[in-house]
């Protein structure tokens, strides 16, 4: 699939066929016109602004707003694993609770299985589950096998069915010896666990996973990921949006990703292809000591240089720097900066574009970085 502009239409016919508006973004990839896959999710310039408090004016009116989506054109095939990554406060969260009913858009339309979610709002519950990581739902007098019960029952599962998934997902997620152990006394990660088991239970359409795997130690985060991928392969119909902050996570499991900030989509592709926008632009680490504010801000601002990143190594003595550089020929300068500013190099090394980098060149920080 080639990256290419994407023409505006204006039709709102067919909502869940053909692209109705696309984002004038050269970074956004066109629906291949033989694609005939049908769409599980799609947004059409969907808006939501706050208003904040305290803000008015002569009339007593909210004066002050807050937008974290300015109209976003989203569109998730049938049977997908399809990511979202964005910094904090990019409009993810947002644009999920959207599309799960939790909260209604200010402008645009959301059709998810093809149907709208405001207009529809009750038969797209039944269609759909979320999985929340570091969510505490679920009552703590009840065990984890009667929560997920009562969860069951919410979407109208026959006792049978209910009892037989229940155990099955306790197993796969190797929580069955606490089936019968009341919630209030499980550990962070255990409850997690129990959540996403909540997810699967109801046999959805279409399940949204915001952070599944966050809280969770190295094992368990792995069967989170293996148990996802295959729950879809068993139906090719199933479609799973996710959001991850785990780089690695998203490349390793979706088969397109997009990401977004300050509520727009600023690329939409593969891993490979949107890693391959980088391509003509090398990435170098350096791991240097002897540096300071100054220095740091030399090499940043040296010529060829497209993006840099710098975080304190372990011990605070030298830093690990990123580069994207127009050309490789670059590195030559920003070395003789490096030694200009009295730094000296530890290491040295030419890296192939990840998520991480692509991530880095849209939206001007990395995730680590955003989080502190």
């Amino acid at each position: 699939m080639s990256v290419e502009v994407r023409e505006q239409m204006t039709s709102t016919d067919n909502p869940m066929g053909r692209p109705v508006v696309a984002a004038n973004n050269p970074l956004i990839a066109e629906r291949d016109s033989h694609d005939t896959r049908p769409l599980a999710i799609k947004t059409i310039n969907v808006s939501r602004v706050y208003k904040i408090r305290g803000q008015k004016n002569k009339n007593g009116e909210t004066t002050k707003t807050l937008t974290a989506l300015g109209g976003v054109d989203l569109e998730v095939y049938q049977g997908e694993l399809f990511g979202l990554l964005g910094p904090n406060g990019a409009g993810k969260t947002t644009l999920i609770k959207i599309l799960t009913t939790l909260l209604a858009p200010s402008g645009g339309l959301c059709y998810v299985d093809g149907l709208d979610v405001v207009k529809q709002a009750d038969e797209a519950r039944r269609r759909i589950n979320m999985v929340s990581g570091g969510e505490t739902s679920g009552y703590g007098i009840l065990t984890v096998r009667e929560n997920l019960w009562m969860f069951s029952q919410f979407y109208g599962v026959s006792n049978k069915d209910a009892q037989e998934r229940i155990t099955k997902m306790l197993k796969i997620v190797e929580l069955e010896d606490k089936a019968n152990a009341r919630v209030s006394g499980l550990s962070t990660g255990q409850r997690q666990r129990m959540n996403f088991c909540r997810g699967f239970i109801t046999d959805p359409r279409v399940v949204f996973l915001d952070e599944p795997t966050l809280g969770l130690d190295v094992n368990a985060a792995r069967i989170v990921r293996n148990f996802t991928r295959d729950w879809m392969s068993e139906d090719p119909s199933r479609t799973v949006l996710l959001t991850t902050h785990y780089m690695a996570e998203a490349d390793e499991l979706c088969d397109r990703i997009a990401i977004i900030d300050h509520g727009a989509v600023l690329a939409c592709d593969t891993p490979a292809n949107l890693k391959r926008l980088l391509q003509k632009q090398p990435v170098f680490e350096i791991n240097a000591g002897g540096l300071n504010d100054r220095s740091l801000d030399a090499m940043a601002h040296s010529p060829g240089v497209v993006r840099m990143t710098s975080e304190a190594a372990e011990g605070g003595s030298a830093y690990n720097l990123k580069f994207i550089l127009e050309d490789e020929a670059a590195i030559g300068g920003v070395v003789s900066t490096l030694a200009a500013h009295n730094g000296n190099i530890i290491s040295l090394q030419k890296n192939e574009p990840t998520l991480e980098d692509v991530f880095i060149k849209l939206v001007g920080r990395s995730l680590s970085q955003n989080e502190e």
